[in-house]
């Protein structure tokens, strides 16, 4: 170019550089401190709404994992509760058969018959009073649903009210054992209870199965929409770091 006094042409090209360097350093810097390929939606619109989608996913999916994890602790004290009644039933089994035998007498049985009160007693006890975060669980009312998913209605429907282990429910709220034909009427609705029992714990072990099952799913697509999020929205440490030191260099 020709030389001119008026405009000093070299420094206003050197001015324009600078000015476009320091801003490519500025933008290389946020990254790399903040750690986010996007820093500005200007930076990658698209990705930043296919990155925020797939956060805002992940967090559901957090809260669906945590959600899985309740719902079997629900139905392991449910199941925890039944054991322990099968166990009073067994109890009590024994204890009919016990009072049928010719080799007691009426004094006898009158303990023995004691026994089986205070235990279907207990029995009742344990059913109103097994209870998660104030909700009873054994006696017929919990019906709940557990969000297992990204959607509001990607839920598992955790119905226990056919689950009522109550005396009345199962039967025996009137049985004694302090004669000997109430002692064999007793044994008979003892076998159904025990029966009753076994069937309860089967409905909770199959919704326990089915929540294991559901929570390493979710587990699974924690990992692989964490790892779409990140190609998106992290940054390259290496190739920024890189792009940063040649942004100094020209600046």
């Amino acid at each position: 170019p020709m030389p001119v006094i008026a405009t000093n042409t070299s420094a206003n090209s050197a001015l324009i550089y600078l000015n476009s360097n320091s801003r490519a350093q500025e933008k290389s810097l946020a990254k790399l401190s903040s750690g986010s390929r996007i820093v500005r939606a200007s930076d990658d619109a698209a990705g930043l709404a296919v990155g925020t989608k797939l956060k805002s996913d992940v967090t559901v999916l957090k809260q669906a994992a945590t959600n899985t994890v309740q719902a079997r602790s629900v139905l392991q004290t449910a199941d925890g509760a039944l054991a322990r009644v099968g166990d009073i039933l067994q109890r009590m089994k024994s204890l009919a058969a016990q009072s049928n035998s010719g080799s007691v007498d009426a004094t006898a049985r009158g303990f023995i018959n004691t026994e089986f009160l205070q235990l279907r007693t207990e029995i009742d006890s344990i059913a109103d009073t097994t209870v998660f975060n104030g909700s009873t669980l054994i006696n017929g009312n919990f019906n709940q649903n557990f969000q297992v998913g990204i959607l509001a209605t990607n839920t598992i429907v955790t119905n226990l009210t056919t689950i009522d282990a109550n005396t009345v429910a199962l039967g025996i709220s009137a049985a004694t054992v302090n004669t000997v034909a109430n002692a064999t009427a007793a044994s008979a609705l003892l076998d159904t209870s025990i029966n009753n029992i076994s069937s309860f714990r089967s409905t909770v072990g199959s919704l326990l199965s089915r929540f294991e099952y559901r929570g390493d799913v979710i587990n699974d697509a924690i990992e692989n929409l964490s790892a779409a999020q990140s190609a998106i929205m992290d940054v390259d440490i290496a190739a920024e770091q890189s792009n940063l030191v040649s942004m100094q260099v020209l600046t």
